[in-house]
């Protein structure tokens, strides 16, 4: 049974950080693309950072560019998002996924973690 599960979202200030995990299971995590998505109330949900699986390449929505970094530890099967200066609008659920590199029909969600930036 295939299963990713969050953990670290919170209450911080303007300014503050916070880091996120996302342990994987199920599933051959090196050879998935790692994502983090984030939707906050009354938006879409976007693509806030991805990593892929083989050359581990990067890529990052511009608003968070400078601030959040992306890594990935494929021993442990784990997915982090580092975010420092938070700004109130990075308030959102964030939810990790993974998609194949091989087999776009694999594509797994995790249950979110809430970030909420205020003071």
């Amino acid at each position: 049974q295939v299963q990713l599960v969050e953990s670290g979202g919170g209450l911080v200030q303007p300014g503050g950080s916070l880091r996120l995990s996302c342990v994987g299971s199920g599933f051959t995590f090196s050879t998935y693309v790692m994502s983090w998505y984030r939707q906050a109330p009354g938006k879409e949900r976007e693509l806030v950072a991805s990593i892929t699986s083989i050359r581990g390449s990067i890529n990052y929505v511009d608003s968070v560019k400078g601030r959040f970094t992306i890594s990935r530890d494929n021993a442990k099967s784990t997915v982090y998002l580092q975010m420092n200066s938070l700004k109130p609008e990075d308030t959102a659920v964030y939810y990790c996924n993974a998609l194949s590199e091989y087999n776009g029909n694999r594509n797994y969600w995790g249950q979110g973690t809430q970030v909420t930036v205020s003071s």
